[in-house]
């Protein structure tokens, strides 16, 4: 089937055999435990079926809502409120569906020490090897503040967030926004309050009627890991959507890495607020920005692979847009955001104007870029940098051991003749910086390509010749390396294997 991992799915099941044959009547969420499934549900089911074939039934819990995939696949629906502990389980024939607003938990409100009246906790834990499935903009998964998610694959077996249209083979390399996606709200710090100090402070996530924020840096929202998002985002109402991962208040003590998202038609990967840290993110054909941060996020995020699809006539998108709203409050009174970034690569679109930015920075934010690559297309006139505002320069973001390759350095604005200078005096304030250099980025030797615009992202030599910072010196998250840029050389391979579209035969 086109673009679907039918065949690999049909190879999990196979695997999955011994899991049903035991029926355990628990299910480990691996580093956390075993927690036992509400009303006895969780465990495979009673007969194992053939590879090819579909489940004669689903596990205890889930709605039975018939076949797909050619009748190959029993469709198991999640409860639209999930409370209490509920294991998606890998299961031979089977594939899980996500149908409406899709709730872990209610909302537990900003004090963990004292959650809200009548709410009640969610633990939604996904096996590795699992795909689920949205039909519609509607369908999307939540996890509310005091509850969590883990959701942890392996580079073998990710786990798979998709549309209806993917399973059914109907996608191509530029299908979209075909169902909404997953958001994480927490109870960490975010600035719409509009206050100097991130107290008690709650604000409503974009594209939804969930809340977040509160005064928990530390808060854990559970674990992602090894996790394809595909085919997702939707708009809701003008400037109201839904991107591939949301996450909103969401603590440090949240687990994110080794995630993919791919052709979101909004953004990749939206952070409001929090101090969530991220490492190797891979996101690919979003039709909006790559990587967005608003709002008083304080984290790092480290080893970032973001391609750009080409420009249409609507979109205006970023493979960073860092952010600082609420833009109406003074910048000395404003809970600015704080980004820590290192070792990514930004591949901008291929754009016949300069309407379009590989990195985006505005409304005052203190970001601090080391070893990074940001590059676009050769023929691009997009700008590689944009410090949009003098709220952003007086915020003094930093930016050390970058190498720009770009039609021009710094994007010029209409009507705006500071932008390209204060671009420029910000960008080589800091240390070993290249404005205007050649780039030697290569694909992997089968790699594939986005709507003619070739993934590039891994170092050449003139990348490679770039002398790193010491990260950990920067942000404690960090990790050191020799190196800048997301992936050192074809050597370098941690995106390999959990991820779609970086090579051939790897179609998503």
């Amino acid at each position: 089937m086109t673009g679907f991992r039918l065949k690999t799915l049909l190879a999990i099941s196979a695997s999955a055999l011994t899991l049903a044959a035991c029926g355990s009547a628990e299910v480990a969420s691996p580093g956390e435990g075993v927690f036992p499934p509400p009303s006895g549900g969780g465990g495979g089911g009673p007969v194992t079926p053939p590879p090819g074939t579909p489940a004669a039934d689903c596990p205890t819990g889930f709605a039975n809502v018939g076949l797909i995939a050619s009748n190959t696949l029993r469709v198991c629906q999640l409860p639209q409120q999930i409370n209490g502990a509920l294991t998606v389980p890998l299961r031979a024939g089977t594939i899980y569906s996500i149908s409406g607003r899709t709730a872990v938990g209610s909302d537990r409100g900003i004090d963990a020490a004292a959650p809200t009246p009548g709410s009640e906790q969610g633990i939604l834990t996904i096996e590795a090897g699992v795909t689920l499935f949205a039909s519609g903009g509607s369908d999307y998964l939540l996890v509310n503040r005091g509850s969590q998610l883990f959701a942890e694959g392996t580079v073998a077996q990710p786990i798979v967030f998709t549309s209806r249209q993917n399973v059914e083979g109907t996608t191509n390399e530029v299908s979209q926004g075909q169902w909404g996606g997953i958001v994480l709200a927490g109870r960490a710090p975010q600035a719409n309050c509009q206050l100097t100090a991130p107290v008690t402070c709650t604000g409503t996530v974009e594209g939804t009627s969930a809340f977040y924020g509160g005064n928990t840096p530390t808060d854990n929202s559970g674990r992602l890991r090894y996790v394809q998002i595909k085919f997702s985002g939707f708009e809701i109402s003008p400037g109201n959507e839904l991107q591939g991962l949301t996450m909103a208040g969401v603590g440090s003590g949240t687990t994110v890495e080794f995630i993919q998202v791919h052709n979101s038609s909004d953004d990749g990967i939206e952070i409001f607020g929090g101090n969530v840290n991220l490492r190797h993110i891979v996101i690919t054909g979003a039709d909006d920005d790559g990587f967005d941060v608003d709002t008083g996020w304080r984290g790092g995020a480290q080893f970032g692979i973001v391609t750009q699809r080409p420009p249409t006539a609507t979109s205006r998108s970023a493979g960073f847009e860092f952010s600082s709203a609420p833009a109406s409050v003074p910048l000395a009174s404003r809970y600015v955001t704080q980004p820590r970034i290192a070792n990514w690569t930004l591949v901008g679109r291929n754009s016949p104007t300069n309407a379009h930015t590989v990195a985006h920075f505005d409304t005052g934010n203190q970001a601090r870029i080391i070893n990074s690559v940001f590059t676009s297309v050769a023929g691009s006139a997009a700008g590689c940098l944009d410090i949009a505002d003098a709220d952003t320069v007086t915020s003094m973001p930093t930016f050390n051991s970058v190498f720009m390759s770009c039609g021009l350095p710094y994007r010029p604005t209409a009507g705006n003749a500071a932008n390209p200078a204060r671009s420029r005096d910000v960008f080589l304030a800091g240390a070993n910086n290249t404005e205007a250099g050649a780039s030697t980025l290569t694909a992997p030797a089968s790699g594939t390509s986005l709507s003619n615009q070739v993934l590039t992202f891994i170092n050449g030599a003139n990348e490679n010749a770039v002398t790193p910072v010491n990260a950990p010196a920067v942000y404690p998250f960090f990790t050191a390396t020799t190196y800048i840029g997301a992936v050192q050389n074809a050597s370098d391979t941690w995106w390999r294997g959990w991820t779609c579209g970086l090579t051939a035969g790897a179609t998503c």
